[in-house]
């Protein structure tokens, strides 16, 4: 199993995908993450089992591998429960898990802290659309979680940058590091987004639709516009060079991140 290392001064790419061959464009492109996700079944679309267990398998520990649990916006604790539960055991390294607006949800952070005292990874994804600030990012520090990852749970409206002033954002990112958990951004990210969000020094940054042809989240990766992203994300001077990308995935947890 792979984590996540960051030194502060660099940002990691994560590019989401659907496919194993997906996740090999990804991989020889240079990410520093592959996740696991279906667009088509919303912002956090979970993908089938054999999909992700044949992904893990292809990647072979070369870089880590998240995987979404789903849009479960009703936050109902047994069915998130669940789908934590059931990635941890498709062998992904870190499980996103949606938090939605809901008089549940603090209930939801406790049940999930207990997965994350058996070495769950999480990383929760909070939504600059949906009213964040009501989820103080230290709670989850307090739980256990691994990161926690600001997004946007509409797609079509923009990149989140259009949505939350850059300030607020650094606000965010630096919540996240002062307690230890890698902090992350997406929502519709282009590249035009890459240079001024790289100047936060996030540990990553997140991209699906940026990295598909014409733009178009729920279609195919297309390798020249992966290259296009990759290419502005190094030229951005907070990136390591791919030589010594490995680093990012270096150091392996001795907890189980299975249950």
């Amino acid at each position: 199993m792979k984590t996540l290392t960051s030194d502060g001064t660099t940002t990691g790419m994560l590019a989401s995908v659907t496919t194993c061959a997906e996740a090999m464009i990804a991989l020889e492109g240079g990410a520093d993450i592959i996740d696991l996700k279906n667009p088509a079944r919303g912002a956090l679309g979970a993908l089938d089992d054999e999909t992700i267990r044949a992904v893990v398998a292809a990647v072979a520990g070369r870089v880590p591998v998240s995987a979404t649990t789903g849009d479960l916006v009703d936050m109902d604790i047994g069915q998130i429960c669940r789908a934590v539960e059931r990635m941890a055991n498709n062998g992904v390294d870190y499980v996103k898990v949606g938090f939605f607006p809901g008089p549940d949800s603090a209930a939801c952070l406790d049940a999930l802290s207990t997965y994350a005292d058996k070495g769950i990874r999480l990383v929760a994804v909070l939504f600059g659309d949906l009213g964040y600030e009501g989820f103080p990012v230290p709670a989850f520090a307090a739980a256990g979680f691994a990161g926690v990852m600001l997004d946007t749970a509409i797609k079509g409206c923009g990149s989140i940058r259009g949505q939350i002033a850059d300030s607020r954002l650094a606000e965010f990112v630096a919540a996240a590091q002062v307690t230890g958990m890698l902090a992350g951004l997406a929502g519709s990210l282009a590249v035009a987004d890459i240079a001024p969000l790289i100047q936060l020094r996030p540990d990553y940054l997140g991209f699906r639709g940026a990295l598909c042809a014409g733009g178009i989240r729920t279609g195919g990766l297309d390798a020249p516009s992966f290259a296009r992203v990759r290419s502005a994300i190094c030229s951005s001077g907070h990136q390591r060079s791919a030589a010594s990308r490995p680093t990012w995935a270096a150091t392996a947890l001795a907890r189980p991140s299975r249950l």
